[in-house]
């Protein structure tokens, strides 16, 4: 109910005491089977600059604002409020007063220049809270989508399938659904409303997590932020576990000069991070533990081996701030899966292994995963030709268990890899390459002789120095 002051008959100008009867409502369609519109009418408040002509009578019209207290001054008229009128609503009261003072006269109100306006959005958001909008040139209102774009993009876990609107229109709240997957997928505009002044934006949370869905958001201009790091946890089976700041990965998209695609932090990169995977990693049971906006927790369940095995990079999901990735330990791992393993994005770009003895560089190496036994010797150096024993070498290994293994191998350098001649080598292997015999046994007599030469060096000084 709207109400406003009005003239009575031979006054020229209106009272607080002559209260004007209200207009006529709009008729009520939401129960006459008509869908309720996902646009309303632009109502009035303080701040805007409004055009009102008056004709024929042209000293009537001019801009005008609309005060702090939502009231209007006009020309014979004088002040009454308008807050919460539409444009039609106004041209409509304009029109009944002036026709006590002018024959039959054609009224327009058009809006100049609209006032800000002050949006409030909440939920699966990065960045909610209240924001004042201004109107850009040309009277263009913001639409949801660039509120959200405002807001720092959605979160992984958002429903696009129930975004609200609550919105307050002629004394009333009305509750506007929309559908933005309708948008996303098949460009539906009419899910893009254009907003109001006093809007407030829910975006709700997903109760299942569709890892499709959420990789088509990343490409969305309104889904999720490509360009802020975030702080996640790795912990379990990796080499370094703990929290990291990832950095979303930047492409060059192709065909064009010099533009550049940024895309949001995924698992594997994060992995990568915390120095990969360990040998008995459970890559089938990944597990990320994600808390929501009401502070909820969801947990997501990951298979990589999906990933290695059929190339299905949903696994590879998106991850976003606070996440927990968590890395199990498996109960056995079969052979067969070791090298695909070793050889994935999210295993260690290299590992260490010590090779020590009859070798031309002894010391701590790093190899790239997958490396034979013959190419880690080779890489120390090789064999001290003079010195080693180059056919049988010893290799040490520290399991993940916590026990230690110990095997002679008769190493063959032309051999293929196989377990029993050329295995692969592991993060933290030994490999002891002996002395031959011939430089055994001079080692051998040396350290015997050895004070024997010391004394007799000792006894020569002395006589030296009595000869003198």
């Amino acid at each position: 109910m709207v109400s406003l002051l009005w003239c009575s008959p031979g006054r020229s100008q209106p009272s607080v005491l002559d209260p004007i009867p209200p207009l006529e409502p709009y008729p009520d369609l939401r129960n006459q089977g008509f869908e309720l519109s996902t646009e309303t009418e632009y109502t009035l408040g303080a701040g805007d600059v409004i055009r009102v002509t008056v004709l024929p009578v042209g000293d009537f019209s001019g801009e005008y604002q609309i005060l702090v207290d939502g009231t209007l001054s006009v020309p014979l008229l004088g002040t009454f409020p308008v807050q919460g009128l539409t444009l039609t609503q106004l041209t409509e009261f304009l029109t009944q007063q002036y026709r006590q003072y002018v024959k039959r006269p054609s009224v327009t109100v058009g809006l100049v220049s609209p006032r800000p306006l002050k949006l409030a959005i909440a939920g699966e958001i990065n960045n909610p809270g209240s924001y004042l909008l201004p109107i850009e040139g040309g009277q263009k209102f913001p639409t949801v989508t660039q509120l959200i774009q405002q807001a720092g993009g959605l979160t992984t876990v958002a429903d696009l399938d129930n975004v609200t609107i609550k919105r307050q229109f002629q004394g009333e709240t009305l509750t506007l659904t929309l559908n933005l997957w309708d948008l996303a997928k098949k460009g539906q505009l009419k899910q893009d409303v254009t907003l109001r002044d006093g809007d407030e934006i829910i975006i709700p949370t997903q109760e299942i997590i569709d890892i499709g869905e959420t990789r088509l958001l990343s490409d969305a201009n309104f889904g999720l932020s490509a360009s802020q790091e975030i702080n996640v946890a790795v912990v379990g089976e990796v080499y370094r576990p703990g929290s990291y700041r990832v950095i979303p990965e930047s492409n060059t998209v192709s065909g064009s000069q010099g533009n550049i695609r940024r895309q949001p932090p995924r698992l594997t990169f994060a992995i990568q991070l915390a120095g990969g995977i360990k040998p008995l990693a459970d890559v089938r049971q990944v597990e990320l533990r994600r808390y929501n906006r009401d502070g909820s927790q969801q947990i997501i369940a990951i298979d990589l081996w999906n990933l290695l095995e059929t190339g299905n990079i949903e696994e590879d999901i998106i991850l976003q701030e606070g996440d927990t990735i968590v890395i199990p330990t498996a109960a056995s791992l079969p052979s067969e899966e070791s090298e695909p393993l070793a050889n994935a994005s999210f295993a260690p770009a290299s590992m260490r292994v010590s090779v020590v003895g009859e070798v031309r560089s002894p010391g701590n190496i790093e190899i790239p995963p997958n490396t034979p036994l013959n190419q880690g010797i080779l890489a120390a150096g090789g064999f001290d030709k003079r010195r080693a024993n180059g056919a049988t070498i010893e290799l040490v290994r520290l399991n993940p268990n916590g026990t230690v293994t110990r095997r002679d191998i008769d190493i063959d350098f032309a051999q293929d890899i196989t377990e029993g001649d050329n295995p692969i080598l592991k993060n933290n292997d030994v490999v002891i390459v002996n002395r031959n015999f011939l430089t055994a046994a001079s080692d051998t007599l040396t350290t015997i002789f050895a004070p024997i030469g010391a004394l007799t060096g000792f006894v020569n000084f002395f006589r030296l120095f009595d000869n003198n």
